[in-house]
């Protein structure tokens, strides 16, 4: 039985006193893997920064499942998560190795001044290894290709063990090459933890997901089911054409039920 990990219940948010997002509601379950769609400015970020915790609402609220039941909560704290955030927030001028990009999603685990422990640099070790970058420990990010660094943030955000990995865009670092290798290594990762992809490559998310949800200042959830032209094109309010993806054909998505209804 899937079990939920976070139930958003109309939420409301926004930056500088204007609403981006309004009346959003949304169930993320254990092992699900969700894409997120819309066009520019319709308040993905947004959305993926609440789930964070971020940002805070303006209005409604996000409950999260803690580590210990599967009571739902609104703290954010017990629920763990990793993030591959957007390429153009990464400084790849900044001095730090492939090892220490996977060490740091540890850093929560240890307290604040002290060093990781042998067992910690064993498990980044066999996450790097995971990644297909061994060799490469000691390099500097600086000196990646766009693909090996994207593998070096998915592993700094898998190597907690976390409930839920967000991934905002990935596509944005590599070209179609290496495109079949990340997704082979998301097939992995979601067999043990949910994931989010948040992507305007409509296509290629269409492809890979369970489920689907639209955001466009409100959110359009669809759990299997099939994705049609029309539905596109009347949630990113324009023909799908002007959006550059072509035509989208009728789809059906994988079969992926849920013992609980989403709203």
């Amino acid at each position: 039985m899937s079990t939920p990990l976070i139930e958003i219940k109309n939420l409301s948010a926004g930056y500088d006193g204007r609403t981006v997002l309004h009346d959003v509601n949304l169930t993320v379950y254990d092992r699900d893997f969700l894409g997120i769609i819309g066009p520019n400015g319709g308040g993905k970020t947004t959305l993926i920064k609440c789930i964070l915790g971020l940002l805070k609402p303006t209005a409604g609220e996000i409950l999260y499942a803690p580590a210990t039941n599967s009571s739902l909560s609104t703290l954010h704290s017990p629920l763990s998560m990793g993030y591959l955030p957007q390429y153009n927030s990464i400084d790849r001028k900044f001095p730090i190795t492939v090892e220490e990009v996977v060490l740091s999603g540890l850093s929560s685990q240890k307290p604040l001044y002290s060093r990781f422990t042998a067992a910690h640099r064993a498990k980044a070790q066999e996450v790097i290894a995971r990644m297909g970058l061994e060799g490469l420990e000691k390099r500097s990010i600086g000196a990646l290709s766009g693909g090996q660094l994207q593998r070096a943030l998915l592993g700094r955000a898998v190597i907690s063990d976390p409930k839920l990995v967000v991934l905002d865009e990935p596509s944005t670092y590599i070209d179609k090459r290496f495109e079949a290798r990340l997704y082979e290594l998301l097939t992995e990762i979601n067999r043990n933890c949910a994931i989010i992809l948040v992507s305007h490559d409509i296509g290629t998310v269409l492809q890979q997901v369970k489920s689907i949800a639209c955001v466009n200042e409100t959110l359009d959830y669809h759990p299997d089911t099939g994705i049609s032209e029309e539905w596109l094109e009347r949630n990113f309010n324009c023909p799908i054409e002007l959006l550059g993806h072509g035509a989208i054909p009728h789809r059906i998505l994988a079969e992926h039920k849920h013992p609980h209804g989403h709203e």
